[in-house]
């Protein structure tokens, strides 16, 4: 609005006129958004009764105070427009919050929230169940082992790669025969040197490794391996315990196969993969498995004769096999979790989302 548009200020019709236009704004704003626009329109630095008022100082003496006089009265009455609708609109929202946002305080309230455990813990608790109910017994051993029982025993050469320091954790000082086991085999140990024969083992627990920590790899991750010694087992037996544990996991679709492989602990050694969750080997496009129908899930083979020998057992009698996967990478498949460190960093958001299953 431009100073052509200002009343004179010695005009009372033009001044009226500018309070009645002011005034009918105000009353039309229907919120506090609509009454903001209609107060800075009317007494903000371009209204026409500010533009009017900036005029009187060009005026004579005498025709000063009639102006004054005049703006005066006329800005009062808009400003106590403005303050009635203000507090009139201002009633009206807090009105309406008091319904809109109304709480019933007879409602229970559940005060304490509700923890999760975490999903390794009770996946590892499944995956012993399926063992359990087979008739097999669950064995532990320490998390700081020997390095006889992790890797001598386990028929690892004295300059095996997996000795050096970039892939275990040796407790100090070096030559103290001592480490945070990298699997869960030296409980494998334990139980040929302890336990009768024939021996059907489950050992669920915790290892190490120098891995650094990112999606698919973590320095501290849980194994499951399991271990039966008798008279004439075979690879087929293997293949029909792998089989069934899977079924249990993945669903009665589930199944697996062998391919070959080494371990310096079993001999025939293999790598066991899993049918493809995602498309059953039935999409050539799967991102999954890469189109082969397959997913490496963990290794497995015969028990090599030498590990047994170290353990005073008959190798023309008995024979073992023996198998081992990792609990978080069958979490990944099971759940569809794509990123390893969700399941370390402590995010009570990712554990509620599995509840308190036992």
């Amino acid at each position: 609005m431009s100073d052509a548009e200002a009343p004179s200020p010695l005009d009372a019709a033009a001044v009226e006129a500018a309070v009645a236009e002011a005034v009918q704004a105000i009353a039309g704003a229907d919120s506090l958004e609509a009454l903001k626009e209609a107060r800075l329109a009317h007494t903000g630095d371009k209204a026409p009764l500010t533009l009017a008022n900036r005029t009187i100082g060009g005026l004579s003496p005498e025709d000063k105070a009639t102006a004054g006089k005049n703006l005066g009265a006329a800005r009062a009455r808009v400003n106590e427009a403005l303050t009635k609708r203000q507090a009139e609109l201002e009633a009206d929202r807090d009105a309406r919050v008091l319904v809109e946002e109304a709480v019933d305080v007879t409602l229970p309230v559940d005060r304490t929230p509700r923890g999760a455990r975490h999903p390794t813990e009770t996946l590892q608790e499944k995956m012993v169940d399926v063992f359990v109910a087979m008739g097999w017994e669950v064995a532990e051993g320490p998390e700081v082992e020997t390095e006889w029982h992790n890797f001598d025993a386990l028929n690892f050469d004295p300059d095996h790669p997996a000795r050096e320091m970039q892939d275990t954790f040796f407790i100090e000082p070096p030559k103290s025969g001592l480490l945070l086991r990298t699997h869960t085999s030296p409980v494998q140990t334990r139980a040929l040197l302890e336990r009768d024969l024939p021996i059907y083992v489950v050992c669920p627990g915790k290892t190490f490794r120098t891995d650094e920590l990112d999606a698919t790899h973590t320095p501290v991750f849980h194994q499951i391996e399991g271990l039966a010694v008798d008279k004439g087992l075979t690879m087929a037996h293997l293949k029909g315990t792998l089989d069934h544990l899977a079924q249990a996991m993945f669903g009665p679709d589930a199944s697996t196969r062998l391919r070959p492989s080494f371990f310096p602990f079993t001999e025939p050694s293999a790598e066991m993969d899993l049918t493809c969750f995602v498309c059953h080997g039935k999409d050539t496009s799967c991102r999954t498995c890469k189109g082969t129908g397959w997913i490496e899930w963990g290794g497995c083979g015969m028990t090599h004769p030498n590990v047994l020998r170290a353990a005073g057992i008959d190798t023309d009698e008995y024979t073992a096999f023996a198998f081992g996967m990792g609990i978080e990478r069958t979490m990944m498949f099971r759940h569809g979790v794509a990123d390893m460190r969700d399941m370390v960093e402590g995010d009570v958001r990712f554990t509620r989302q599995f509840g308190m299953e036992v």
